[in-house]
């Protein structure tokens, strides 16, 4: 058996041991070189922002057995998707997966803003009072099941390696947590990093209180797709330590910061001006 072959066997247990490894990386960065301060107890927002990823991972696990990985499978296995049509070399066709499921990811982030019902769902994710680690985990648990829904179509139509699957979703996890985090980056450093990935100071640009900036910046692993199409912003204009985290009309902690009110957030009655085409 080789390395891919027994990746593959034991996908579950890789993945998530390469995201307890990033956790506890990025958990540590912030506890040493925070880039803020936060404003809630922490305690209490990771406790409850970690007991909704959990929720979400059981609820896909009843519902996808067998998750991205298993479909990828059965593509390959039925010929499907277009890279089961071509001779691509193994390199070639990874990296192909990785940059085409990323652009999906990105339009997929757009327009869950762009659409009023589904930017329901996402404003759990921006709802978070304070940004770090644990907000990139952070969604509810119906925009989860359409995430993965749209995850299976993408890999069915492109017909990716499965290999290249786990190595997308493994950079897709570590690259939330990664620009989530709380992390203190030398600016200079910053500059060249953004230029290959998407950095904690450009992707907390997107969960300014302000809806222009909120619409700008949607990138989570690779940050070419906002500049391409004009949602880049680089920085805040009261720059990071002042600039004001989550949604203006839901500022209370109770409501925000809690499990229960967090899945029933979608249901409130207040949108405010963050749906891109603002018509509801």
């Amino acid at each position: 058996m080789d390395w891919h072959e027994w990746i593959l066997e034991n996908e579950p247990i890789v993945r998530l041991t390469l995201f307890i490894g990033v956790f506890a990386v990025v958990a540590a960065w912030e506890v040493i070189s925070p880039r803020r301060a936060l404003t809630q107890p922490k305690g209490l927002r990771w406790a409850n922002n970690l007991a909704l990823t959990a929720l979400n991972s059981i609820v896909l696990r009843l519902l996808f057995p067998a998750a991205a990985v298993g479909v990828a499978l059965f593509a390959q296995q039925q010929g499907w998707g277009l890279l089961n049509h071509f001779g691509l070399s193994f390199i070639a066709a990874i990296a192909i997966t990785v940059v085409a499921m990323d652009f999906v990811v990105w339009l997929q982030h757009v327009m869950v803003h762009a659409i009023p019902l589904l930017w329901r769902l996402h404003r759990v994710h921006h709802a978070d009072l304070d940004y770090d680690l644990t907000t990139g985990a952070r969604f509810h648990t119906l925009e989860i099941i359409l995430s993965m829904l749209i995850k299976f179509s993408t890999i069915l139509l492109l017909g990716p390696p499965v290999m290249a699957v786990v190595i997308f979703e493994v950079l897709l996890n570590a690259t939330a947590m990664f620009n989530h985090g709380n992390i203190s980056i030398p600016e200079h450093v910053d500059r060249v990093l953004r230029l290959f990935v998407v950095t904690p100071d450009m992707h907390r640009v997107h969960h300014s209180v302000h809806a222009p900036l909120t619409n700008s910046n949607f990138g989570f692993n690779l940050p070419w797709w906002d500049r391409l199409f004009g949602t880049y912003v680089a920085q805040p204009s009261e720059g990071h330590l002042k600039m004001e985290i989550g949604l203006d009309t839901f500022r209370d902690p109770k409501q925000v910061e809690r499990l229960p009110g967090m899945l029933m957030l979608p249901f409130a009655r207040q949108l405010g001006d963050y749906t891109i085409n603002r018509r509801w």
